[in-house]
């Protein structure tokens, strides 16, 4: 059946990967039927003097009410940047899923704090400019063909999706902040450990390393939750390896 075969592919999506979009989804959806957007946004009153806390997270799992532009943008371009994050899972942070968390934890945060300056009410586009931009500094060779028309090396990718964010007449800088918190996360993580004298900076909690935490992102392909002593969130050898050889098209 359709919903079985939909079901296999989603659950062969990597597990952060998978909890992402499925929250984003599932968000969105709910704004249609039980909540309202003035529920999500990002409200720093509403979060420190109210305790509404959860505007923490849901403000990064909106991406707009529904219409035209949204339509436009769930078809065409918030796929790519979740592709991208797929393939951040599935070649740098292989077998690093605590590694991969953090990256989450470490840009929502900086976003939050960043975000306070610019009044920005929903994050979730940041965030998900500040994985393609990792990934394109991680895959400087691979060339992108971006919606057929142009064909241009990966870091120029989060520029283009910029560009045409601007083009559909969105407000450039919460790209602009998830560009800024990618290369920040790209410097502390990728650059700064291999220069003379210099060290990571970045080290993943152990609470994300022991396992803890993991089973919420563990789900396997017959939907059944593992035992907790069958996963593991362990480290890897670093951010350097990447299977990708083909050229990704938006």
């Amino acid at each position: 059946m359709a919903w079985q075969g939909l079901m296999a592919e989603f659950l062969q999506v990597p597990a952060v990967t998978r909890a992402y979009t499925a929250a984003c989804v599932l968000t969105t959806a709910a704004v249609l039927e039980l909540l309202s957007p003035f529920q999500l946004y990002f409200n720093p009153h509403l979060v420190f003097r109210k305790f509404q806390v959860w505007r923490l997270v849901t403000n990064f799992l909106f991406f707009g009410p529904l219409g035209f532009s949204f339509f436009f943008n769930m078809l065409f371009v918030y796929p790519a940047p979740f592709r991208y994050c797929r393939m951040l899972e599935e070649g740098s942070f292989r077998g690093r899923t605590a590694d991969f968390v953090f990256m989450f934890l470490f840009g929502g945060v900086l976003m939050t704090l960043l975000g306070l300056l610019g009044s920005l009410f929903f994050l979730g586009q940041a965030l998900t400019v500040m994985l393609v931009y990792v990934w394109s500094r991680r895959n400087p060779q691979v060339r992108v063909n971006f919606f057929g028309l142009l064909t241009f090396q990966a870091p120029f990718l989060p520029w283009a999706l910029m560009g045409f964010s601007l083009l559909l007449g969105n407000s450039i800088l919460v790209d602009l902040l998830g560009i800024a918190v990618g290369h920040i996360y790209y410097f502390l993580e990728d650059v700064l450990p291999n220069q003379p004298g210099g060290k990571r900076l970045l080290l993943t909690p152990s609470f994300l390393q022991q396992g803890d935490l993991c089973p919420i992102f563990q789900l396997s392909s017959q939907g059944t939750w593992p035992r907790l002593h069958e996963v593991r969130c362990r480290r890897g050898p670093g951010p350097g390896s990447s299977a990708l050889s083909a050229t990704p098209k938006l």
